[in-house]
């Protein structure tokens, strides 16, 4: 027993031709774009609607954790060459954890927050009247 010889073809190839591609060049029907389902045009939005969200979400999460970043980095490293204690205690390790820890936790809760504002500003409520 197995996957049919026309199914493992039909996963196994990848080709332009065989997607179905928005104007934004994106896969409307599937992520990978070898789904065998054909999204309704309702579904379709809500595809590229989420992929928008998450386009946007990440990119607000880069600019976050790249000012954290500058805002962890400038202050640590002044720390550790004026002040006696972090001069003794915080190694190169330390230093890097320090900057590094706030800023993928300022990249993550941006995100997070970005794609939750993005969801609700895109959310269509049947109302009753």
């Amino acid at each position: 027993m197995g996957i049919p010889s026309e199914l493992r073809h039909y996963w196994a190839q990848k080709t332009l031709s065989n997607q179905n591609l928005n104007h934004n060049g994106y896969d409307i029907n599937n992520f990978n774009g070898r789904s065998l389902l054909i999204a309704s045009p309702a579904e379709e939005q809500k595809i590229l609607q989420a992929r928008l969200c998450t386009q946007e979400g990440v990119r607000a999460g880069v600019k976050a954790a790249v000012i954290t970043c500058v805002a962890t980095a400038v202050p640590t490293l002044t720390a550790v060459r004026v002040i006696p204690w972090a001069k003794a205690n915080l190694n190169y390790t330390a230093q890097a954890l320090i900057i590094s820890a706030a800023s993928i936790a300022a990249y993550f809760i941006t995100v997070d927050k970005t794609i939750l504002e993005c969801a609700r500003r895109n959310a269509h409520y049947n109302k009753r009247d």
